[in-house]
C-alpha cells in the first residue's frame, strides 16, 4: 500500500511538472477514445434501427390498374397460404391516395392537379419476424412478381441487406482508424513518460545506487501513463455525452419521425466503465514502454 501511495504521489507530481506535454498525451487519448466511442454509439444505434426495421419487414405487392377480381383473389390466396406471411392488408387506389394526402399534406395539392389517381392498389404484407428463410422469401417475392395482375413487388429486406453491407464496410474502416489512433495514443503517452524519466535521471541514478528495486523505480512511470489514459478516457466520455445530449435535443424527434428510431441510445454504465478501463490500458501500455527504458 505504501508503494502504491508513493507511485501515485510521484506520478501526480510528474504530471504537474510536465503538464504541457502530459496535456498533449491526454488529448491524444481523448481523441482516440472519442472516435472509438463515436463509432460504437453509431453502430449500436444503427443495429437498433436495423433490428426494428427487420421486425417490421414488409413486402408491398402492387397491382396493375386493370387487375381483375380473380387475379386479385389469386394473389390473396398465395399470401394466405404462405407460412412466411404474418398478415396482409389490401389497400385500394382510393385508400392509397387518401393515405398519401394525409401523410404528405404539402404534396396533396399535386395529386388534385393531375386529374386522376396515380397510385396503384396494393397488398401490404407483414412477414414473420422469426422468418429466417431468406431463400423462401425471395421465392415468394419472385412468384408474386410473375403473377397476373401484379405490376411490381417491393421487399424491405433487399435494401436492408444492402444497408447491412454498408454498415459492415463502415465497421471495417472505423476499426482501422481506431487502431491507428490507439497506437498513436500509446506512443504519445510513452514519449511523454520518457521525457519525465529523462528529467529525473539524477534521481533515478541515486535510487539505483542505494539498491532500489527496478519495479519501485519504474512504478511511478507506469502509473503516470495509467493516469493520462484514465483522464483522457473521462474527457472522451464527457465529449460523447455532450454530443449525445445535443443530438437528442435537436434531432431526436426528427429521427423518430423520419426513420422510426425510438430515441438515441447512450452507453450503459458497464460500457462507460470499459471505455475508462480501455483508456487506462492504453496509458499503461505507454507507461510500460517508457518504463522499460529506465535503467
Amino acid at each position: 500500500m505504501r508503494a502504491l501511495k508513493y507511485f501515485f504521489a510521484e506520478a501526480g507530481a510528474s504530471l504537474w511538472h510536465g503538464r504541457r506535454a502530459a496535456a498533449l498525451a491526454i488529448l491524444t487519448v481523448t481523441v482516440g477514445l472519442f472516435l472509438l466511442g463515436f463509432f460504437l454509439l453509431v453502430n449500436a444505434n444503427v443495429d437498433r434501427l436495423v433490428a426494428q426495421w427487420a421486425q417490421a419487414a414488409e413486402m408491398s405487392v402492387y397491382l396493375t390498374d386493370d387487375a381483375s377480381a380473380e387475379q386479385r383473389a389469386a394473389v390473396e390466396a398465395t399470401l394466405a397460404a404462405s407460412p412466411l406471411v404474418r398478415s396482409f392488408e389490401y389497400v385500394s387506389k382510393v385508400d392509397a391516395l387518401a393515405r398519401f394526402q394525409h401523410d404528405f399534406k404539402d404534396l396533396a395539392g399535386l395529386t388534385n392537379e393531375l386529374g386522376e389517381n396515380p397510385l396503384p392498389a396494393a397488398f401490404e404484407v407483414r412477414l414473420r419476424s422469426s422468418a429466417g428463410d431468406q431463400a423462401g422469401i425471395d421465392a415468394l417475392a419472385a412468384s408474386l412478381s410473375k403473377a397476373p395482375g401484379v405490376a411490381d413487388v417491393r421487399y424491405d429486406r433487399q435494401w436492408l441487406n444492402r444497408l447491412l453491407l454498408a454498415v459492415a464496410l463502415l465497421r471495417g474502416v472505423s476499426l482501422v482508424i481506431i487502431t491507428i489512433v490507439g497506437i498513436a495514443a500509446a506512443l504519445t503517452v510513452a514519449n511523454v513518460v520518457r521525457l519525465a524519466a529523462y528529467a529525473r535521471l539524477d534521481e533515478i541514478e541515486i535510487m539505483h545506487l542505494v539498491g532500489s528495486p527496478a519495479a519501485f523505480i519504474r512504478g511511478p512511470f507506469v502509473v503516470e501513463g495509467v493516469l493520462q489514459g484514465g483522464i483522457g478516457a473521462l474527457g472522451a466520455l464527457l465529449l460523447l455525452w455532450a454530443g449525445y445530449a445535443v443530438a437528442t435535443a435537436r434531432y431526436g424527434t426528427m429521427l423518430a419521425d423520419a426513420i422510426g428510431l425510438d430515441g438515441l441510445a447512450f452507453f450503459s454504465p458497464m460500457m462507460m466503465l470499459l471505455l475508462v478501463v480501455g483508456g487506462m490500458a492504453v496509458g499503461c501500455v505507454g507507461g510500460l514502454v517508457a518504463a522499460r527504458g529506465v535503467r
